[in-house]
C-alpha cells in the first residue's frame, strides 16, 4: 500500500498543475481591463496604483509567465494577495474552519440519516416505509438547494423558533448549534442520493450467494446483515460520502451567503462581485488540493473495508 500511496502522490503533481492552470487561465484571461478589475471596479485607477498592480501581478508578462510565477509562489505556500494587499493565506486561515465545520456537520447528518433511511428501505423492500423513502428522496432531489435554505430559515428558524431555538444567521452561538440548520440544508441533496444508493446496494448484497449460504448455515440474520452485508455495502457509500464532502466544500457559496456564514463560500461570492481574482484563484486552488487528497484517502480506505482489495 505504501508504494501505491507514493505513486498516487506523484500523480497528484500533474493533476494539480493542470487544474490550477485551467483555473488561472479562466480567471486572468477574462476580457477587459485587468487593473480596473483588480481595483474592485473603480472607474478611474490612480496611475501609481496602476503601475503597482501591473508589477505585483506581472500583467505585462505573457499568461504562461504569469502562471509560472504564480506556481512558484504556490509551491512555497503563498496563495497571493487580495485587492487590499492582504495575504490570501490569512483569509483562508480565518474562513476555512467555518466551511470545514459546515461540511463535516452536513456529512454527519447525511451519513446518519441517509444510511438509516437506506437500510430501512433495503431491509423492508416494497413496503410502505420503502415507498415513502423513495418518494421523499425524489422530492428532495427535485427542489433547488437555495429554495430549501430559505424554507428552512422561514419554517424552522422563524415560525418554529420556540420549539427548535436554532439560529438562522451567523456563527455567534458556535458549533454545532449555529451549523445545524445550514448543515441540514447542504446535506439534503446528498442525503437523498445516499439513501437510494444504500438501499440499492443493500438489496443487491442480500441476494448474493454468500448471504444465502450464511443463512443456510444458521448464522443469525442480524449478524449476516450487520457484519457481512453492511461492510460490503460501505465501499460505494464511502466513495459517495467523499464526493459529497467535496461538493459541500465547493458549492457552499449559496448556503453560506444565505445563512451569513463567514466561510470560503461566502468569500468566493464577495470576491467575484468585487473583482478580487487573486482570492478566487487561491480559494479554488485550495479546494482542488483538498479534493485530490480526499480522493487518495478514500482509495486507501477500500483496503481497510475489504481485505480482498490489494494495491500492488
Amino acid at each position: 500500500m505504501g508504494r501505491y500511496a507514493a505513486r498516487r502522490l506523484l500523480q497528484l503533481i500533474p493533476l494539480l498543475i493542470g487544474t490550477t492552470l485551467l483555473i488561472f487561465a479562466m480567471v486572468y484571461a477574462l476580457p477587459g481591463d485587468k487593473v480596473q478589475r483588480l481595483s474592485g471596479g473603480e472607474k478611474r485607477v490612480d496611475p501609481a496604483r496602476r503601475a503597482f498592480l501591473i508589477q505585483e501581478y506581472n500583467l505585462n508578462d505573457p499568461l504562461a509567465v504569469q502562471y509560472g510565477k504564480y506556481l512558484g509562489k504556490l509551491a512555497t505556500g503563498n496563495f497571493g494577495t487580495t485587492n487590499t494587499q492582504r495575504p490570501v493565506t490569512d483569509l483562508l486561515r480565518e474562513e476555512y474552519p467555518v466551511s470545514l465545520k459546515l461540511g463535516l456537520t452536513g456529512i454527519v447528518i447525511e451519513a446518519v440519516v441517509g444510511l438509516g433511511l437506506g437500510i430501512l428501505a433495503g431491509l423492508r423492500r416494497n413496503s410502505v416505509a420503502d415507498r415513502l423513502v423513495l418518494v421523499g428522496t425524489l422530492i428532495l432531489v427535485s427542489i433547488p438547494s437555495f429554495v430549501i435554505c430559505f424554507v428552512l430559515q422561514l419554517v424552522v428558524g422563524v415560525q418554529l423558533r420556540n420549539y427548535f431555538h436554532l439560529p438562522v444567521s451567523g456563527i455567534a452561538q458556535g458549533w454545532p448549534r449555529a451549523y445545524l440548520l445550514p448543515g441540514f440544508c447542504v446535506a439534503l441533496l446528498g442525503l437523498a442520493v445516499m439513501s437510494r444508493l444504500t438501499r440499492t446496494t443493500l438489496v443487491e448484497n442480500l441476494r448474493a450467494d454468500y448471504v444465502r449460504t450464511a443463512i443456510a448455515k444458521g448464522v443469525p440474520r442480524r449478524r449476516v446483515v450487520g457484519v457481512h452485508t453492511l461492510r460490503n455495502t460501505l465501499i460505494p457509500l464511502i466513495t459517495q460520502l467523499g464526493a459529497d464532502l467535496s461538493a459541500i466544500m465547493g458549492t457552499a457559496v449559496i448556503t453560506e451567503t444565505i445563512f451569513n456564514l463567514p466561510g470560503i463560500g461566502q468569500q468566493v461570492a464577495l470576491s467575484v462581485r468585487g473583482g478580487d481574482t487573486a482570492t478566487v484563484v487561491g480559494i479554488v486552488t485550495l479546494l482542488v488540493i483538498f479534493y485530490a487528497f480526499l480522493n487518495l484517502a478514500i482509495d486507501l480506505m477500500y483496503a481497510v473495508l475489504d481485505p480482498r482489495i490489494r494495491y500492488d
